[in-house]
């Protein structure tokens, strides 16, 4: 019988009981075990995924200075909500929502803006959508008509958040179907489903699917004229979780904010271009009338009265002390510098793949630090391969360059797309590229179709149709 050892602070990492046995999964383990032990236990169970510095599928931010991760780091323990203990995160978390209204020139006064910080710009979209659907149900109610029937206009190259919240408070999405002729949301498209019942139209600045805008400004003069010839009061919310720390700082003369007079809110995340580690995100209202009382919940907590906006309650303090630090640390001249170096690598990766024979760019700019691309018509017909094979053939390099189909109605269109970050240099540009263009060579040299290959086909006979760009 085998006498079970317990491993002590003397015990090699791999000469330990526990590296030699499962990895728990179902049940807590009986004994302790060292902190060595444990961290390598868990550390090593990592070393088979992506690094995320290549990962160029994600938005999510994956490098921050040392600074910013020490400041991170010691302020780990902090709860957001705890502001008896921690008042001076409550008074960061509002400098910071003050910043990005006035960087999206918010017409409000004083010096405490309407805004919220949430975890990531999924919840900054729900409590936009909510605030919009308390307004549009208490305006009819005022006016005694029905309020159960709701909607809210918006394109299909939405993010996922938007049909949960749909759900959630039963609210019906209408959605502008994207086409090869229209690849942005149309704002006479968007309009005309727009009835009394609409409670906003959602505008994104850096669509996830592309990388493209939609025309912000079109759907401000548009949906201006219809509010106007109807009586109706339907706004616009801005998500741009991308858009909103690129265009102020590489595209400032574009007016998509609050520059324009029916855009009631925008979201954005900070944990994506606003240089943070994950999770933060932030919404900012027109001003304080478009923030319904009713969101706002106070309770009196550890002896203060705190009162907050948001979806969750217990959250991390230390994201906000990286977005304030890199609003201290980079100013707007570095943030346009970042921001510029990440639009330079993309237009030139954007360039260098648009060359290659195999390949066509969906769209001709790069108008946000991400495009997509497909295969080119002859190599749509006539090559065995897909581009899941190429993605599966770089991760054996250690990228994750995702391939996927677009959304509804643009659905047989097949694209890959690279996220360019903060941390992406030329140099590993020029790595990625080469790494492209030997997996496409080594694909190219197959002698039968892969079983993509294969499944591509079949569907498109299934379909009646063969699948293009």
């Amino acid at each position: 019988m085998t006498q079970t050892k317990h491993s002590t602070s003397s015990t090699a990492v791999y000469g330990s009981e526990e590296m030699v046995r499962p990895a728990p999964t179902m049940t807590i383990p009986e004994d302790m075990t060292t902190p060595e032990i444990a961290y390598r236990m868990v550390k090593d169970e990592t070393y088979a995924q992506t690094q995320p510095r290549l990962n160029l599928a994600t938005f999510v931010t994956t490098y921050m200075d040392e600074y910013a991760t020490k400041l991170m780091n010691e302020a780990i323990a902090m709860n957001f909500i705890d502001q008896t203990e921690y008042p001076r995160v409550a008074v960061m978390a509002a400098r910071c929502i003050n910043i990005l209204a006035n960087l999206w020139h918010t017409p409000e006064r004083g010096d405490s803006k309407a805004g919220a910080t949430a975890i990531g710009s999924s919840e900054a979209c729900m409590l936009a959508g909510v605030s919009h659907w308390l307004r549009w149900r208490k305006r009819r109610q005022k006016e005694g008509k029905d309020a159960t029937r709701p909607n809210l206009v918006i394109s299909t190259g939405m993010q996922v958040v938007w049909e949960k919240f749909a759900q959630l408070w039963q609210v019906e999405l209408r959605q502008v179907p994207l086409t090869r002729q229209k690849r942005t949301l149309s704002a006479e498209d968007a309009v005309a489903m727009c009835d009394e019942n609409t409670i906003c139209v959602v505008a994104i600045a850096g669509v996830t699917w592309t990388g493209l805008n939609d025309d912000v400004e079109a759907l401000d003069r548009v949906l201006g004229e219809y509010n106007e010839r109807t009586g109706y009061d339907i706004p616009i919310h801005v998500d741009a979780a991308s858009g909103g720390f690129i265009l102020p700082f590489v595209s400032p003369e574009t007016r998509w904010d609050f520059r324009l007079r029916g855009v009631a809110s925008i979201s954005t995340s900070g944990h994506k271009f606003g240089l943070v580690y994950p999770g933060l995100g932030w919404v900012v209202w027109r001003d304080k009338a478009l923030l319904p009382d009713e969101m706002s919940f106070s309770v009196n907590y550890l002896g203060a009265e705190v009162t907050q906006v948001g979806l969750n309650f217990s959250r991390p303090a230390a994201q906000i002390l990286g977005q304030y630090y890199n609003f201290i640390r980079l100013g707007r001249e570095g943030y346009r510098q970042v921001q510029q170096n990440s639009m330079e690598i993309a237009r030139y990766c954007h360039k260098r793949i648009g060359a290659m024979e195999c390949f066509e760019n969906y769209s001709a700019d790069v108008v946000n630090p991400l495009f997509v691309w497909c295969l080119s018509d002859e190599w749509q017909r006539s090559a065995k391969w897909t581009l899941y094979d190429l993605q599966s053939s770089l991760q054996q390099s250690g990228w994750m360059v995702p391939a996927y189909t677009l959304p509804a109605s643009i659905e047989d269109i097949v694209v890959m797309r690279i996220v360019v970050r903060q941390g992406m240099s030329r140099d590993m540009a020029d790595m990625l590229l080469g790494d492209i263009e030997r997996s496409v060579k080594e694909l190219d040299a197959l002698k039968y179709p892969t079983s993509s290959r294969q499944a591509y086909d079949d569907k498109a006979k299934q379909l009646g149709k063969v699948f293009t760009h």
